[in-house]
């Protein structure tokens, strides 16, 4: 099945904790040019507006650093992916921190907003706080929790000022007239760095997750079986990509919270093209390559234009 692949650059790292992932699709392209790959060359790009320059200002939002800004990007990267799926072309997305998925998930579910829709989260983290549970205050930890539209009061430690409330239930419920994501509908690949406000809920949500031990003994290709069989309820599906669900010995330390133990690149390869073969897969997302952590100059920005080049070729039959 040939699939027309636009390609959105999302260059914000207004949700991440240390600075440099803004870079990291650049990398990623400066990756491609090295290997002389006209990989650029051939789909149309959608570069979004930069909003970086709110890093030098002061932070308004207690609990959940940058979220005036962030919901600029929110809805940048929403609309553009929601243009992109209504004209039948696979959106095909390079951010710099994960708070881009938050976006990405609101503009599916703006195209298909009667459309059930399945998430497939491969990561070394949860990304299941709220501004009520955070510890860090740092918003890649929060895009599941706003597209879950769950704040896990249960688990509060936080009291958020009136605007941060404020504006985080407008984007919990932005573009969509319910929640975007039922946690029976959301699958882990790799997720093992998770604190204990985040494992009440993926307990409490009976939330799968598919750990890299499981993937070394049953291999790549029955997880994603696994995977499609518990979401064959869903009609579409969306593929989140952390570069950090990679083991950081074999590829890099190039991301922003690297954790050891995760899967090899080979498996990540595998995993993915599988999932880009499968019809209902209507948007893959590749995030948090930080080339100014990476102890092996641009290896990881290689690795993942690697596994980007893969699923491109994968989405086009």
């Amino acid at each position: 099945m040939h699939r027309k692949i636009e390609i959105i650059v999302n260059n914000s790292e207004l949700a991440a904790g240390t600075r440099g992932a803004s870079l990291g699709p650049g990398a990623i392209m400066t990756a491609a040019r090295k290997a002389n790959n006209p990989f650029f060359g051939l789909y149309p790009l959608h570069p979004l507006p930069d909003y970086n320059r709110f890093l030098d200002q002061e932070n308004e939002t207690e609990f959940a650093k940058n979220l005036i800004p962030f919901k600029l990007v929110f809805e940048s990267v929403a609309e553009t992916t929601r243009d992109i799926l209504n004209k039948g072309a696979f959106p095909l997305v390079l951010a710099g921190d994960h708070g881009s998925a938050a976006g990405t998930i609101a503009g599916i579910k703006a195209a298909f907003p009667d459309k059930r829709l399945g998430v497939i989260w491969i990561d070394a983290h949860g990304d299941l706080h709220s501004p009520y549970t955070t510890p860090s205050g740092n918003i890649h930890g929060m895009p599941l929790s706003l597209s879950l539209g769950n704040d896990n009061l249960a688990c509060q430690r936080n009291t958020p000022s009136e605007r941060t409330v404020r504006i985080w239930d407008e984007l919990k419920h932005k573009y969509t007239n319910s929640v975007k994501l039922n946690p029976s509908d959301l699958v882990f690949i790799g997720v093992r760095d998770t604190e204990h406000e985040e494992d009440h809920l993926i307990t409490q949500n009976n939330i799968t997750n598919h750990t890299v031990e499981s993937v070394r003994k049953e291999g790549s290709k029955a997880i994603v079986e696994h995977v499609l069989e518990q979401l064959q309820s869903c009609e579409i599906i969306y593929v989140s990509f952390d570069v950090d669900s990679m083991d950081p010995e074999i590829t890099s330390f190039g991301t922003g919270t690297p954790v050891g133990n995760g899967i090899f690149p080979e498996e990540a390869e595998e995993i993915l093209t599988l999932l880009a073969q499968n019809p209902k897969t209507v948007c893959i997302e590749f995030v948090e390559v930080n080339p100014c952590l990476d102890n092996k100059i641009n290896t990881m920005a290689e690795t993942a234009f690697s596994l980007i080049d893969s699923v491109a070729a994968a989405l086009q039959g």
